[in-house]
């Protein structure tokens, strides 16, 4: 396939400087101009990757790999679109930025997610008890997922996925650890996904940073953790809800989810601060067994004390000016952590599906 593209502006600058058609001064002045220029989404110099080399060697590299029709693959990402916006959107917050538990958690735990969570719990309560069934994770769990993601699929993000991966994963963003190498992995699952369902890789769309569907999968967890709950064929996590709640549960499950444990216990930490900072040591991640806590100073429960089953992590929830809090996370506490690594959004989701299970 021969695609033919309109050179883009900065094309046509090069070739202007290479013939010597621009003075040294206007050489200078455009230079300037062109980087202080604010750039839209829907500029017309934006469609770039049909025009890298570097790009459309990494769709016959990919085709090879994975054994797709090298004409359909950098056909798909010639059409691709760098969006000034992603690149914004995936910067981090600015430093400073002071984090809070209560106010975090206050945008989820709220009247519209409230009335749609018990609505997505009504509706689907059988298939909520079914995927408790087969894989463990509470109903409440999975209504905690699906409403911090996407309010029950009320916002599932307007960017073109091909558009979003292409662009973190080959203009990614100074200013942050580059993670382009996890983007360009996504886009290939997102190109394989497409050609195993039979659809055009430029009709899906999602988030910023390229997930998915209600339960906002990354391509690589809808190849590797997605479902067809409802039997009939094919995964859909846009409009199948028994799909979502089953892989949703399918994930959280291979995360290491243990059935009957809960996801953490309270805690009253050390008074002595080498201690504590000891507990904290190792954030989320669950490598102190409840008697080591109780050598280190911290206070459990009871039922924490008796745990066998999993070893704790100390999670620190700040609030702002405020005292942080604290809980002792267990092993299913760090498997929500796989589907975002923060213990801010583990905790959201926790409190936004026993919210919703209280209004039942």
């Amino acid at each position: 396939m021969q695609l033919r593209l309109r050179p883009s502006l900065p094309v046509i600058l090069a070739l202007a400087l290479g013939l010597g058609l621009l003075s040294a001064p206007a050489k200078a002045k455009k230079k300037r101009a062109s980087a202080a220029a604010v750039r839209s989404d829907q500029a017309p110099d934006v469609v770039t990757y049909g025009q890298r080399e570097d790009v459309m060697r990494f769709g016959a590299e990919l085709a090879e790999r994975r054994g797709l029709d090298v004409a359909w693959v950098q056909a798909a990402l010639a059409q691709s679109r760098y969006v000034p916006t992603v690149a914004r959107l995936i910067m981090p917050p600015p430093a400073g930025t002071a984090k809070n538990w209560n106010a975090y958690r206050a945008r989820f735990v709220e009247p519209v997610r409230l009335r749609a969570g018990l609505a997505f719990w009504r509706a689907n309560e059988a298939w909520l008890r079914l995927a408790e069934e087969r894989y463990g994770v509470p109903p409440e769990i999975v209504v905690g997922i699906v409403g911090v993601e996407t309010i029950y699929g009320q916002q599932m993000g307007s960017f073109r996925i091909i558009d979003a991966l292409a662009t973190l994963s080959f203009d990614f963003p100074s200013g942050r650890r580059d993670r382009s190498g996890f983007f360009r992995d996504e886009l290939e699952s997102h190109l394989v996904l497409c050609r195993q369902a039979g659809v055009d890789p430029q009709s899906w769309r999602g988030s910023y940073a390229g997930a998915v569907g209600m339960p906002q999968f990354m391509p690589s967890s809808i190849l590797a953790h997605a479902v067809d709950f409802d039997g009939d064929g094919h995964v859909d996590l846009h409009g199948s809800t028994a799909d979502v709640i089953g892989s949703v549960a399918n994930f959280l499950a291979k995360a290491g989810w243990q059935r009957g444990l809960p996801t953490h216990y309270e805690v009253a930490v050390p008074v002595e601060t080498s201690q504590r900072a000891t507990l904290l040591g190792p954030d989320i991640v669950p490598l102190f067994s409840p008697e080591e806590f109780v050598e280190l100073g911290a206070l459990l429960p009871d039922a924490a004390l008796a745990l066998e089953t999993s070893k704790l992590a100390l999670i620190e929830l700040q609030n702002g000016d405020a005292a942080p809090s604290y809980v002792a996370g267990t092993t299913n506490f760090y498997a929500i952590t796989r589907y975002n690594w923060s213990s801010y959004y583990a905790m959201a989701v926790i409190a936004l599906g026993e919210a919703v299970k209280k209004q039942l």
